[in-house]
């Protein structure tokens, strides 16, 4: 089965969950699961189960569902997770320290190689293994090093000076989590992190249940 040519965000999201869990499932020797099984565990529809892994090219057998191995090299290879990919990391603060530490980024495929920021106290230092270099140099290593991803954790107000940086130097993709809309060409991919809005709705479910019982009892 081919994979589709749209996927839609939701399935996306729900990849990695999957994942996730056929690791463990493997870790504790399990070599078939299903659908129902999938969906009994992370409380989902098994019939948008099947739907999400079949964008990956995977058909499970009826009763038998998938070979737990090659489900997960199935969705590795989809969201290209089992080729690891180099990046550069722009705003070496709290944010970007807390990423720099990360080591199971390159589960996800991703690989930082290199912080940088332009505050003289943190230029030359070291990050969990990485050199944090000066902002200027940015778009000349990603030429020479023929890196292709950028995340930005700089405050708003310098994000897009980062970012025509990055895309000067060849970076093809750019994960943000800068709250600011970046201007760039449309050949640039461009994943915003929207901490803020996940906050705030995250925030409103929580009043609503509180509210709820308060309602109930009148």
């Amino acid at each position: 089965m081919s994979h589709t040519s749209y996927v839609s965000e939701a399935t996306l999201r729900r990849l990695p969950t999957y994942l996730h869990l056929l690791r463990t499932h493997h870790q504790q020797g399990a070599e078939q699961v299903s659908c129902s099984a999938i969906g009994k565990e992370l409380r989902l529809d098994p019939t948008q189960v099947r739907k999400d892994l079949e964008v990956t090219g995977s058909v499970g057998r009826p009763r038998i569902g998938f070979p737990v191995a090659d489900l997960i090299e199935a969705i590795e290879t989809f969201l290209g997770w089992n080729n690891v990919h180099d990046a550069f990391l722009a705003g070496a603060g709290n944010l970007g320290y807390a990423l720099l530490g990360y080591d199971r980024l390159k589960d996800y495929g991703v690989h930082i190689v290199a912080a940088f920021d332009n505050d003289p106290r943190k230029i030359g230092t070291e990050v969990h293994g990485r050199q944090v270099l000066p902002i200027g140099r940015l778009e000349s290593l990603v030429q020479r090093m023929h890196v292709r991803i950028g995340i930005i954790t700089v405050p708003a107000d310098h994000a897009q000076t980062v970012a025509d940086r990055m895309v000067a130097g060849g970076i093809l993709a750019i994960w943000n989590f800068a709250p600011v809309s970046l201007r760039l060409p449309q050949h640039i991919i461009v994943q915003n992190e929207e901490l803020y809005y996940s906050l705030a709705a995250l925030s409103r479910q929580v009043g609503d249940r509180l509210r709820s019982p308060r309602e109930k009892g009148g």
